[in-house]
Order: structure tokens, then C-alpha cells, then sequence
């Protein structure tokens, strides 16, 4: 009799461990996006870019669609591990746009972004997944990611934009690998529904046929 209570509490922990898969591969896509760990590499406006957040602030600072405090306090985090990492110093708040290379963005040319709108479209929708996605994890960040990818594609494999310069070719990290299993992990599915669904029995639209004017002269 014990051995019955056993595996019904290893299914129901299975069963819990399914469940928080989404939450668990959110909030691990969210510090891949929040602490730039390095995915790709792309020339933007801000000179080389490596994380779908230093795209993704190269355009707000330039645009001015947010308040720089907002733009910095996304940057910071990252600038600040990325700091302790390799010169065990934290930057300072004020120094923070020196070190993107975004206190002259607003002089640069916006032709290297547009001719990327894959990578960048993807850069926003994956920093917005990954912000969205610690509170409700959804499709967003599969969509920013498969964006960027396919950038990332067109231009390494396909040639466009054209790159003569060697030095700022594109480059995708491993850890790409794992942002993409993340950001497919992160959505949540109800399997309830989708069983319920396959177990509905099909209904018929066959119409009966109609008899024959021969039929009716009988």
C-alpha cells in the first residue's frame, strides 16, 4: 500500500516541476537580456553591438522616446557586472553613456539601423519579453528572438547589408543557443485545453444528398 503513495507524490512533484518550467526559463531569458550577456555581434549606430539591450538603448537615447534615467537604469546592472568581471570596479552612473558609446548617438548615422530592422525590431521585442516576462510569460520573446536570428542570418549568410570590413562581420555567441531554449521554454501552455481539444469527438459536416429529380418522379 505504500508504494502507490510514493509515485503519486513523484507525479504530482513532476507535475509542479512542468508547470514552473515557463517561470524558471523567463526569469533566466531575463537575466541573459538584463545583464548583456554577449549573444550576437552587429555593427549599430553606437559603433559594435553584442546584447539585444545596447540595441535596443543606441535607439531610445537617439530617438528620445524614454527619459535617459530610465535608458540608464537598464544599462546599469550589466555595465556593472560586466565591471566587476573584469576590473573588479563599478562604473559610475554619470560615466555609464561614455562607456556605450552613446554621447554622441544623436550625430551618428541611422543607415547602419535601418538596414538591420530585423535585428533591431528583434532587439525591442526581445527586451520587452524579457521585462514583460518575469510578471507574465508570453510569445514576446520568441518573436524578439526569431527576429533577431533572422538578421542575424540574412546579413552573415545572404550578404545583406554588404560587410567588406572583416573586423565588424557578424558573430553569433553560444549563448544564443540557450536564449532561443529559453524564450521557447518561457511560453506557457495549457495543456488542459489542448487535450480537452484532441479528445472532442469530430463532427461531421457531410450534408445528406438530395434525391434525385428521377427519385421524385416515383
Amino acid at each position: 500500500m505504500a508504494t502507490p503513495v510514493v509515485l503519486s507524490k513523484s507525479s504530482s512533484s513532476s507535475k509542479g516541476w512542468i508547470k514552473n518550467i515557463s517561470s524558471i526559463a523567463a526569469r533566466i531569458y531575463f537575466l541573459l537580456i538584463i545583464f548583456q550577456v554577449p549573444l550576437f555581434r552587429v555593427t549599430c549606430r553606437s559603433g559594435v553591438c553584442t546584447t539585444p539591450l545596447h540595441v535596443t538603448s543606441s535607439q531610445l537615447v537617439a530617438s528620445e522616446i524614454f527619459p535617459l534615467p530610465i535608458v540608464k537604469g537598464l544599462l546599469y546592472p550589466g555595465a556593472a557586472l560586466n565591471g566587476l568581471i573584469h576590473n573588479m570596479t563599478v562604473p559610475r552612473w554619470d560615466d555609464l553613456f561614455n562607456l556605450y558609446n552613446l554621447t554622441t548617438i544623436k550625430d551618428a548615422s541611422a543607415v547602419t539601423d535601418l538596414q538591420r530592422l530585423e535585428v533591431l525590431a528583434g532587439s525591442y521585442f526581445s527586451v520587452a519579453g524579457a521585462l514583460v516576462g518575469i510578471l507574465k510569460p508570453g510569445r514576446m520573446s520568441i518573436f524578439g528572438s526569431l527576429l533577431v536570428i533572422w538578421g542575424l542570418v540574412k546579413e552573415g549568410i545572404l550578404g545583406k547589408p554588404v560587410n567588406n570590413d572583416p573586423s565588424s562581420a557578424v558573430y553569433v555567441y553560444p549563448t544564443m543557443v540557450l536564449a532561443m531554449i529559453c524564450a521557447f521554454s518561457s511560453v506557457k501552455y495549457d495543456m488542459k485545453k489542448v487535450s480537452a481539444r484532441s479528445a472532442a469527438p469530430i463532427r461531421s459536416t457531410a450534408k445528406p444528398l438530395k434525391s434525385s429529380t428521377k427519385s421524385k418522379l416515383k
